[in-house]
C-alpha cells in the first residue's frame, strides 16, 4: 500500500522472483559440482550442474528484463556503474561474471585448458557470482524479507566455501 511501491506491477515482483530462483540455484551450484547432493553424484550431478547453470542464467536475463521493462533509465544507470544505489554495482559484476561463465564454458574445448585449471577459473568466477550476488541481495530491501534472504545468502556462501574447499582439496574435504 505504499506510494512508493504503487509503481511496482507484476512484471517488477517476477523480476524480484527471478533473483530469488538465481540466489537459489547458488545454493546448489557448487553442491552439485562437489557431489554432495544425495543421488547426483559423479556424472548425473555434473548433468544436473550444468542444467542448473543454464536455469542461473535464463533467471538473470529475466530479472534484468524485467527490471528493464519497469524503468529502463534504472538499469542503464547500473550497467554503466552511474547508479546512486550501491546495490546496483554488486548485482551488475556478478551478471557479467555469470555471462562471463557461460562464454568460458561455451568455449572450453577450444581454450584446451588443462582440467585443472579449467576447474580454478571456472570456480574463480562462481565466487565473484555469489560474493556479488550476496551482497547485491543484502543491500537492496526486495522481494525477500531480511531473516529469509540473509539466510539463504550465508547457505549459498557455506554451500560455495565447502565446494571450493572440497574441489580445491582444501583442509581434507574432498569426495
Amino acid at each position: 500500500m505504499s506510494p512508493l511501491l504503487a509503481w511496482r506491477d507484476p512484471v517488477y515482483i517476477a523480476a524480484g522472483f527471478a533473483g530469488v530462483f538465481a540466489m537459489s540455484a547458488l545454493l546448489v551450484q557448487p553442491l552439485l559440482a562437489s557431489g554432495y547432493l544425495p543421488g547426483l553424484e559423479g556424472a548425473r550431478g555434473k548433468r544436473a550442474h550444468r542444467w542448473i547453470g543454464s536455469f542461473l542464467i535464463a533467471a538473470v536475463v529475466a530479472h534484468v528484463a524485467g527490471l528493464w521493462i519497469t524503468s529502463p533509465p534504472d538499469v542503464v544507470d547500473a550497467l554503466l556503474f552511474r547508479s546512486p544505489t550501491p546495490f546496483s554495482a554488486w548485482g551488475v559484476i556478478a551478471m557479467w561474471a555469470v555471462f562471463a561463465t557461460a562464454l568460458f564454458v561455451a568455449l572450453r574445448r577450444r581454450l584446451k585448458l588443462r582440467p585443472r585449471n579449467w576447474r580454478r577459473a571456472h570456480m574463480s568466477l562462481a565466487l565473484i557470482i555469489v560474493v556479488g550476488s550476496i551482497v547485491h541481495a543484502l543491500l537492496i530491501e526486495g522481494t525477500m524479507e531480511t531473516i529469509s534472504k540473509s539466510f539463504l545468502c550465508a547457505m549459498a556462501f557455506a554451500a560455495t566455501l565447502k565446494g571450493v574447499a572440497s574441489l580445491w582439496g582444501w583442509g581434507g574435504l574432498r569426495r
